[in-house]
This record gives C-alpha cells, structure tokens and sequence, in this order.
C-alpha cells in the first residue's frame, strides 16, 4: 500500500491535510533497514494529537534508535472511515502509508477515557480482531500507556500490555526486549512472561479477576509469574532524559500550535480531586539552562513564534525568574511570545507579570475551583479569596483586560452556598477590575467562568467518593447561572452526559470492556466531541448487558477492593486515606516543600 492506494480519497473528506502526512520535521526511514516498525496511535483527531507534547517526545525517542521506524497514527474522522470502509482500505501510518497491522508494535496514549470506542475503532480498520486473544501472533503487539492506564481494567482485553507511568525508559527496555524476542523467534506468551517482569508493564491476561454477587471485586490474582503489585515507572533526572529537538510542525491548524517546553513533572501541591497531581509524583524539575536550550532548538528548527511552558503548576517551578530572564534575552527580539499557563494566584508576583508583558498580553487564568473559603479548604487548594483578588488587581493595573476561572460542581460536602460562592467570586474579580486606579483605560473586562463536573478519580483521596447524578448536576449548574447578573461574566458548563460516562469509565472494572465494544459496534466514535457523542446508545448499551452506571458512581468503602489496587503508582492508600479524613475535617494539609506529607513516593525533593 502507497499514497496512491488513497489519494483519491482526499477530495471526498473535510480536512484532507489529515491524510496526507509530510510534514516538515517527520521522519523517514527505509523499512529494509530496521528491525522494528513502531505505529503510535492517538485515539482521537489529528488536530489533538499533533498537540500532545507525550506523543512528539515518545515519536522522537522511538526514532532515535537505529533498529526502529515509529510512525504516526491518528483516528481517521468519520467521513474518511467511511471512505475506508466502502473500499476495504486499511488503516495506514502517515509516514510511510503501509498499513500498520504489519507493524511490530502498535502503541495508543491514553488521555482521556472517552477516547476508549476509538481505540477499538482503529484495531478494527487496521484489520485487526479487537480481543487480545484473538491476535495469536506476536506482531503486530498492541501495548498502551497514559494517565488513563492508571486503571486499565475497562480497556483489559482489547490491550497485551500497558506502559505505568512515564513511558521513556520503560519504552526503551520494551523495544529492545522486542527486537530480542522477534530474533529468536519467540511466540507471543513467551514474549508477554519477559516483559511482565520489566517494571511498569502489566500483562492484564496474567491477573485472574473475580467478583463477589453484589458485584464488588473478590480478588486480582496474578498468574504466570506476574508481580502482585506492578509498580509505574519514573525518570528520575529530566536533563539527562531524552526531549527533542524538533518537533513534527503541521500543515492544518491544531489545537495547540506552538513550541512546548516542560519545565517539571510532579507537583507539590496536594489538591485532593486532581489526579495529575498524585500520578506524577515526585517533583522533578528541569534547570533553566536546559529548558531555555531546548526552547532555542525547537524555535531555530521549527519556525514557531510562541513557546508554552508546561507542568502541573509551573508558578512553582522554582527557577522561573532566572528561565523568564533566559528567555526573554532572545525571545523578545525575534518577537517570539511566551506562554505561562498553569498559575496559581498565591504564587504570580509582580516581577513575573512585568517580564511576561514584554511577551503577550493575553488573558490569564487561574483555578480556584471552588467558590467558598471552606470548600478551598476540603479539597486543599491552599489559596484564599484576597489571593484571587489581589492577583487580579495587579494583572489589570498590569494591562490584562481578560481573566478565566476555572472552578468545580459536585465536590465532596458541597453546599448551595458552595454554588452562589462561585457567581460571587466572579463578580468580585469585576468588581476589583472597575475599583483598580491602574486599569487599563477605556476598556473594559471580561471574566470567563469555566465549570467542570467532579470525576471522583483513582489514585487520589476522594476514589472513595460518589459522583453527583444527573439531575443533582443539571441543578446545580441552572443554580450557578441564575446567580450570575453581569453581563462581565461569562459561564461554560461540561456536557452533563459525558461528564458521567467519564466517571464510570474511570472508575470501573474489566466488565465494562463488554459495553465499550457493544457501543463501538452500534457507532459510538469520538465520544468526547459533543457532535459525535450519543448517551442514549450507550444507556442501551449498559441496559442489554445488565450493567447499572450508577452502581461505578456510587460511594466506595475503604475495605473495598478497587480495580486498580494491584496497581502501584507510589502513593500509598494509607495517606490517601488520612488525606480523606482530613478533607472531612475541613483541614489543610501543606505542600510538599512546607512539609513532606509521607505520601510514600519516597520523595527526596521536598525541598527541591
């Protein structure tokens, strides 16, 4: 199979440059020349994909070795899977155009757990059964990794194997443990026994998973040598580990068309919900030398004019005075913007806002997330009302006319008044806008409330709790509009829907992966897009095979256990617990540098 095989498809679809590949900065090879042909699958658009910083630094690792040709892989949009479908085309790589069921590897990134029916969606048009054990061979070897591989167990028979964790190191060994095994000529169960004894690889076919008649798990046990606990795997020392430097630049408009520098992993913040925050530990940051170098690189050979630092909270990179000054000593003189996303208001001082307006004057944003003083306290966000303010007083004396606010419903102990806090803090935020004496003149403000809806996730203090029904939400969310009277003030809500398949999802068992692929098969596709996402066919879908949604949203005893227990992701459940009870409590406990917590990552950065 070549290009030509699907040229002619082209004019028939909406964004063709999807298809086409050829980009400046992909990487070609000659197939005759290596060993192992590698297909890495964004399950989703490739406007979202080729705007994840994962994939470009898994994509360039992968073509660094000599014996390996990794290609990119995105879900085909449904006009062009329908194309592929009437003429019996199978799924391609972008790269090359030979189709990836004759790949060795064929590797998704798990982002987002409503990307679950795409998966299966392109095993499918690649030609491939869906089932793991139906594909007896040992290529083409299905593996996947992401924050969603914190809890695998819904997506368990369709994958060989997950990646925990960060995938660098980890990817490494797997390769050349796969180039060992494709020159012995090893089978598939041969192949699986090794690699399960590499840290982070779960081999989901090596746990047997029994359950009790109310439904709640009995056991995991593992067979075949497989560990009991699989740990995930961490790169300790971000300057040494590999980042690229260059990057696939795109021929359509993505999402996040930049240049993207990660500045840390980790965070030492502690927020109860945020899962990010728990599944990254510890913190471990890069030096301002290194981040400024690879900023310098990426621009030079990609010809981007913006650069985004990205982390988890990137206020608390420490260095970030001395990287700013960095930057800007050549930044603003080839009129290159800088981008700092990922602020708190606790930690924005005034010398930071100075050097960021050399650069950009767009809006800034900052989370609250919830809209009372007590609430902040329950989830430890550690940041009051004055800091919201205060920092919002400097930014529009500052000249930023735009702030966004990101906030949460449905949080454990939420009240009404919880609700009318958040109508009430934005209002405050305009209030502050039109009383600051250094405001920019003749302008006005705009406040841009955004609302998700909680999703109790594993691996964070409040796994345990339950996640508001539809109906609580549905009221919730007319209860924080009819509180909001300027027309300053703007609120965008999560589709109600997707915000609870999002939780069951997240929280549910191996029984699930019989509903994702009834789903898949009556279309479901893209059910994170509004446009594609139908919540009736999924409701029929749990109704045909018994299976309750609100049973996977209902409040978990601690004695429970819980599908991903046999999953280590180095934060113990006894802290997790003690973090829960002092959520309850209404107590704050400090960040990681304040004080170390005893969450058992076995940090040695607290004080980093």
């Amino acid at each position: 199979m070549s290009f030509c095989d699907f040229e002619h498809l082209l004019p028939r679809v909406q964004k063709p440059g999807r298809y086409t590949g050829g980009e400046p900065g992909s990487i070609m090879k000659d197939p005759a020349q290596v060993l192992l042909r590698y297909a890495f699958c964004f399950p989703d658009s490739y406007e979202v994909g080729m705007s994840h910083l994962g994939m470009k630094i898994l994509y360039g690792l992968a073509n660094a070795r000599a014996d390996c040709w990794c290609e990119r892989v995105f879900a085909p949009w449904t006009d062009m899977e329908s194309l592929l479908r009437q003429e019996g085309l199978p799924l391609w790589a972008l790269e090359s155009g030979d189709p990836i069921k004759t790949f060795d590897v064929i590797g998704f990134t798990l982002q987002y757990e409503m990307s679950y029916t795409n998966v299966l969606n392109m095993l499918d048009l690649a030609g491939l059964p869906v089932r793991s054990a139906n594909r007896q061979s040992l290529a083409p070897l299905v593996i996947a990794g992401g924050p969603c591989a914190c809890n695998p167990e819904p997506l368990a028979p369709f994958i060989d194997l997950f990646v925990l964790g960060e995938g660098e190191e980890a990817s490494s060994e797997l390769l050349d443990l796969l180039a060992a095994h494709k020159r012995l000529g090893s089978g598939k169960a041969d192949f699986l026994r090794a690699a399960a004894q590499l840290e982070g690889i779960y081999v989901p076919a090596f746990y047997d998973v029994s359950y009790k008649e109310n439904g709640a798990l009995a056991s995991i046990t593992p067979l075949h040598g497989a560990p009991a606990r699989v740990r995930k795997r961490v790169v300790q020392n971000l300057d040494q580990s590999y980042f690229p430097e260059n990057f696939v630049v795109p021929l359509l408009e993505v999402v996040h068309d930049r240049t993207v520098a990660e500045l840390f992993r980790g965070c030492i913040r502690g927020c109860r919900f945020c899962q990010a925050g728990f599944l990254n530990r510890p913190v471990r940051e890069k030096a301002p030398a290194t981040v400024n170098n690879q900023c310098r690189a990426l621009c030079d050979r990609t010809g981007y004019e913006e650069i985004s630092l990205c982390s988890l909270s990137t206020s608390d990179y420490t260095q970030l005075p001395a990287l700013l000054d960095g930057l800007l000593e050549w930044t603003v003189e080839q009129k290159i913007n800088v981008s700092v996303p990922s602020l708190r208001v606790d930690r924005f001082p005034k010398e930071m806002m100075e050097r960021l307006a050399l650069v950009r004057r767009s809006g800034l944003t900052f989370a609250p997330e919830a809209g009372t003083q007590r609430l902040r306290d329950v989830i430890n966000k550690n940041i009051t009302e004055e800091n919201v303010l205060s920092t919002a007083q400097q930014a529009f004396e500052g000249g930023w006319t735009s702030v966004k606010l990101y906030f949460m419903l449905g949080l454990p102990t939420e009240t009404e008044e919880d609700i009318a806090g958040i109508a009430a803090l934005a209002q405050a935020v305009v209030d502050t806008f039109y009383r600051s004496p250094g405001k920019p003149k003749g302008k006005g403000v705009q406040v841009s409330v955004s609302v998700a809806s909680f999703v109790p996730k594993p691996f964070t203090p409040f796994q345990w709790e339950a996640m508001d029904g539809r109906d609580d939400i549905l009221r919730k969310q007319q209860l924080l509009r009819a509180g909001v009277r300027s027309k300053k003030i703007s609120v965008r809500t999560h589709d109600c829907a997707t915000s609870l398949l999002e939780g069951v999802l997240a929280r549910g068992d191996r029984r699930l992966a019989e509903v994702i692929e009834a789903a898949w098969r009556a279309g479901a596709r893209f059910d994170g897009w509004d446009e594609q996402f139908d919540p009736a066919l999924w409701q029929s879908c749990f109704e045909g095979l018994g299976l309750v949604p609100a049973w996977y949203l209902r409040r978990r005893d601690p004695s429970e256990i819980l599908p991903w227990d046999h999953l280590d992701y180095g934060v113990t459940k006894a802290f997790l617990l003690r973090e829960r009870e002092r959520a309850y409590a209404g107590q704050t406990t400090p960040h990681c540098r304040e004080h170390c917590g005893g969450c058992g990552i076995g940090c040695p950065a607290a004080g980093a």
